[in-house]
């Protein structure tokens, strides 16, 4: 069972020395499992995140042996802060924790539907739900009642928590779901039907037990923001959301007690899950949070002046976006380190913002069933239009169709060996769904749906998902190769390549443009003409765009991905 671990710290040994065995305190929570991670000694059966690491670092803290660091920051740019330390989190999520298992009566492996923005009590919500065993749901505000409504049907979750804003929503669909029992509202007033959860936890006592949980037992089930088809629900467990760092050497985070990490992504999406709750606290970080009711250049930019950030991470699009401004008017007052995730970097991007602030952005590649896959290192050589080496516990492949194993330099699907040996990262299985779970995998790996290659360094590139590649006149085109040229551009702010249908070619390539607004009043005919002579001078030839269309905005996904599946099949008459 333990042999792939094994041999994966024979051949890349830890760089952390062993400081005592993890039942007993020590000065660092990570280092406790120094042990396991070296193969020395057994994963356990039983492990809950709660308490096996977030109310260890607060017997450290109290102890006097972390620094005087938060381990939880929030503003809301309006002049509100919250400032809480592990003890302080430990003491503030037993008490919800008390609400949902008195008040409410969710009882281990009850589903509970969370739908908040970047408040704070999003983050206590979810620790008193690891520390109950509740199953949690993490859905985006922006969700609709047809959206919500979907979801409380299939998760069958038994209890929701919301905002007023869209208490109203949830009450439109409520009467459809019958196992729906208890609503809680986060909000300064009452509303008829709906328990306040400030009211009721305020009032509680702040000792709870924590459950006793498997490595195994559902924690967190993720409705996936595919490009293609319905959302499906991807479930993970408490060995691959809240363990799992604990086995991972510092590969894609690097971070200490002393450190403070901002991740900008919505709550609904695994990247919070992962870059401010699990991985950031194993290590005793502080996690940084903005409310942030909209992305703006100006906000992100300031907050990283005004507080000692010393890491980021956000999507593409936010790097996008900052490099549209005159990064010199800003000195950042900590940060060290950038990290992106979600979908690929264009390599331009990344030259600009390097060349303006002298930090490098460091990708990540990854997907709600597995985590993170991929990512540059920290002190790894950059390879533009690279997302890094395969992650620690991962074996990343390009496959074919067979799932035999290609050479570097062919291009195949990107994938991630499953057998026999499931990666403990992984999520557990497609709920309600074994079909679309067997579908997942292939021969002896989980296959992810992504084209790419590999070189023989080990660095892989993605080159888009398998139903965008484009074939035109013969020729394989991936999109991110042409939005990659013509984001260079200087008026592209951004784009989407599709295929679009051609009588003589089969297909052609098309790319929808979102133009700068100092390009706004420029002939579109002499403009389209001049994008598609940049593309041609910056890749091959055949790859340039036929067709283009200027468009106001690219329809996106809750989490931010481009639905490259939606321009497609307008493209093709499907909508």
């Amino acid at each position: 069972k333990l042999q792939s671990l094994k041999l994966l710290w024979a051949l890349k040994p830890p760089n952390r020395a062993f400081h005592g065995h993890p039942r007993l305190l020590s000065s660092d929570v990570y280092s406790q499992y120094e042990s396991i991670r070296r193969g020395k000694q057994e994963i356990p059966k039983y492990f809950n995140f709660a308490s096996d690491v977030l109310d260890r670092w607060s017997e450290i803290e109290k102890a006097g042996k972390r620094p005087s660091n938060p381990a939880f920051w929030w503003i809301n740019g309006k002049g509100e802060e919250v400032k809480w330390s592990f003890e302080e989190l430990g003491l503030l999520s037993r008490k919800v924790a008390n609400v949902l298992s008195k008040e409410c009566g969710l009882q281990k492996g009850d589903r509970l539907i969370l739908i908040l923005p970047r408040i704070p009590e999003w983050w206590l919500v979810k620790v008193a739900c690891v520390r109950a065993g509740i199953v949690l749901i993490p859905g985006t505000s922006q969700l609709s009642a047809r959206d919500i409504l979907y979801r409380l049907q299939a998760s069958r979750a038994t209890c929701i928590i919301t905002t007023d804003t869209l208490a109203p929503a949830v009450d439109s669909v409520a009467p459809q779901c019958q196992l729906l029992k208890t609503k809680l509202v986060v909000s300064k007033g009452s509303r008829q039907g709906w328990l306040n959860l400030a009211e009721l936890y305020q009032n509680q006592p702040a000792d709870h037990a924590c459950v006793k949980t498997r490595l195994q037992d559902p924690m967190v089930i993720f409705f996936t923001s595919g490009t293609t088809g319905s959302p499906k629900m991807a479930q993970h467990s408490q060995g691959s959301l809240g363990f799992r760092p604990l086995l991972s050497e510092r590969y894609w985070l690097d971070l200490t007690p002393s450190d403070v990490i901002w991740n900008t992504a919505d709550t609904g999406w695994i990247l919070t899950s992962v870059a401010s709750f699990f991985d950031p606290w194993v290590f005793g970080s502080c996690v940084f949070i903005h409310n942030l009711p909209q992305i703006e250049s100006a906000v992100i930019l300031n907050t990283l002046c005004r507080f000692p950030i010393d890491a980021l991470v956000g999507a593409p699009t936010l790097f996008r976006m900052l490099v549209q401004n005159d990064l010199s008017k800003y000195k950042f007052m900590s940060l060290k380190s950038c990290m992106s995730g979600g979908e690929p970097l264009n390599p331009e991007v990344m030259e600009q913002w390097k060349s303006q602030t002298g930090l490098d952005i460091h990708e990540v590649y990854g997907q709600t069933e597995t985590g993170i896959i991929c990512s540059v290192f920290k002190g790894m050589k950059i390879k533009p239009g690279s997302m890094g080496k395969a992650a620690p516990l991962y074996d990343v492949q390009i496959v074919d169709k067979n799932a035999n194993i290609l050479p570097p330099g062919q291009q195949g699907e990107i994938a991630v060996r499953s057998k026999p040996t499931r990666p403990l990262g992984f999520f557990s299985e497609y709920l309600d769904n074994p079909k679309k779970t067997a579908e997942s995998e292939r021969g002896d790996f989980y296959v992810t749906g992504d084209r790419g290659t590999v070189d023989e360094d080990g660095y892989f590139q993605f080159i888009g998902r398998d139903d965008d590649i484009i074939i035109s006149s013969g020729y394989r085109i991936g999109p991110f190769e042409v939005e990659s040229a013509l984001i260079e551009h200087p008026a592209v702010v951004e784009t989407a390549v599709v295929s679009s249908p051609d009588p003589l070619r089969g297909e052609v390539v098309k790319a929808f443009v979102v133009l700068s607004p100092a390009f706004s009043s420029t002939d579109l005919k002499s403009l389209t003409q001049d994008l598609q002579d940049h593309v041609k001078k910056t890749t091959a030839p055949y790859k340039y765009p036929r067709k283009v269309e200027f468009v106001k905005e690219l329809p996106k996904t809750v989490t931010g991905k481009i639905k490259r599946n939606e321009l497609r099949d307008k493209e093709w008459g499907r909508i």
